[in-house]
């Protein structure tokens, strides 16, 4: 399991997005593999919602990954809770996101969490790599 706390600001986006591509390639999929970039795509996509629709003044996001098998699940928790995620046509340079969370996700959903203090977003990657992973899972 991978889990952080990032400040709700386009930098804080940024940072998820790395270190997750750091702890895939820790995991054993390296850069530039397609469960890396997948998982990446994902957490950079759902963490830009968290930022520009979950903000909430003084609160963080948080990006958590979970390894089981051939699945990563991708969480991305904010506090904005009555706005929800909704897939919709793209519109000009806006509205790909959760176009592209499906696309290469298994699934994806939203559930209320903690006395709806917060919300989560999650998508199911499947992460199947020739040689499996190296190093251990942390």
């Amino acid at each position: 399991m991978f889990s952080q706390l990032f400040s709700c600001t386009p930098r804080g986006a940024r940072l998820a997005r790395r270190l997750v591509a750091h702890r895939m390639d820790a995991w054993g999929f390296p850069y530039g593999s397609e469960a890396g970039e997948n998982v990446t795509l994902v957490v950079a996509e759902l963490a830009a919602n968290a930022v520009r629709h979950g903000r909430v003044a003084g609160r963080d996001f948080r990006v958590r990954l979970l390894w089981e098998g051939a699945v990563v699940r991708v969480e991305v928790a904010d506090a904005r809770t009555e706005r929800l995620p909704v897939v919709r046509e793209p519109d000009g340079e806006s509205g790909r996101g959760l176009v592209l969370v499906a696309a290469v996700s298994e699934r994806w959903g939203v559930e209320q969490r903690a006395g709806r203090a917060y919300k989560v977003v999650w998508a199911d990657v499947r992460v199947t790599e020739p040689g499996g992973p190296r190093g251990r899972r942390s």
